[in-house]
């Protein structure tokens, strides 16, 4: 086995100054000693930040913003090494954090896991978002809800004292998704339907119906800003969550839950979003959420089934 074999696609929108420093976190000498081929697919960013990057990165610049999910696939169809990582350019990667995926997933003991992800750290040092339960109607009506913060089985995103030792979860988040390439081409890559978010969510429950689970490793770690370029979005943003986690319901759940989730969607969801923006005096969001809400109802009725943001 060749000792470069993870290939690394980052998918940069307006990502600023971020994508250099998740960029130079990959030159180091123990980074590059298991990377191969880094592989940046530009979604049209008009920031510049995918200018000047070093010459041994792949710039693949679209005329347009075809989606996330999309462009992960455009990124790895550059790619061929036996490991791809999918990995957000806010990020920034550990000296041996790839080291240590790479030698995860090359484990005999491992072949059932064909997913594997990094714990994540806060900038301020502390533990962040790293892996999740797969969405059910129960999580995500006990999210919107608050509940989750009462009925901590009922919270789809994990607390940082359950990662503490690391081991199988239902999903890793995209931020840095490793994933075996074989495994990749064989579910056909993301599903591209989902512009924004939600796709590593379907491609981790498509590769456990294959018998391939997700692994998060808790001596890897990545420093995760997050949510760079989706400030940056507006109520694209939000569009696209709602939009996507529906998607994502008609595709895994049965279909009274998918419609149920809609309607809780309009009736509790945004509403719920709009009165916090005024009892939070945040007024300044109430015209992101009423366009957010309105592009969520043109979606459901089948108004508007384009995806883009640009």
């Amino acid at each position: 086995m060749s000792e470069r074999r993870v290939d690394v696609v980052v998918v940069n929108w307006n990502s600023g100054d971020c994508l250099r420093a998740c960029i130079d976190s990959l030159a180091g000498p123990t980074g590059r000693g298991q990377v191969g081929d880094v592989v940046v697919v530009d979604n049209a960013s008009t920031d510049g930040s995918a200018e000047g990057l070093p010459n041994w990165v792949k710039l693949v610049a679209n005329p347009g913003n075809i989606g996330f999910a999309a462009a992960c696939n455009q990124g790895a169809d550059h790619c061929a090494s036996d490991y791809l990582l999918f990995l957000n350019p806010d990020t920034v990667v550990s000296d041996d954090t790839i080291q240590r995926a790479a030698a995860f997933l090359d484990s005999r003991e491992n072949l059932v896991y064909g997913i594997c992800g990094a714990l994540a750290v806060n900038r301020d040092g502390s533990p962040g978002l790293c892996a999740s339960r797969f969405p059910t109607l129960t999580n995500v009506m006990a999210g919107v809800l608050r509940l989750d913060r009462v009925v901590r089985r009922w919270a789809r995103h994990l607390p940082p004292e359950a990662l503490r030792r690391g081991g199988p979860v239902d999903q890793v988040i995209g931020a840095f998704f490793v994933i075996r390439r074989a495994l990749f081409g064989r579910l056909g890559g993301f599903d591209e339907r989902y512009f924004l978010y939600y796709e590593e969510v379907d491609l981790s429950k498509r590769a456990k119906l294959l018998g391939f689970g997700s692994y998060l490793i808790v001596d890897a770690t990545f420093e995760h800003i997050g949510n760079v370029s989706a400030k940056r979005s507006g109520d694209l943003a939000l569009y696209h969550s709602l939009r996507s986690r529906s998607l994502y319901a008609f595709q895994h759940w049965p279909a009274w839950q998918a419609y149920l989730l809609i309607f809780f969607t309009l009736a509790v969801d945004l509403p719920a979003r709009l009165l916090r923006a005024v009892v939070a005096k945040e007024l300044g969001d109430l015209p992101r959420l009423v366009r957010a809400s309105n592009s969520y109802l043109r979606f459901v009725l089948g108004l508007d089934r384009s995806a883009g943001t640009s």
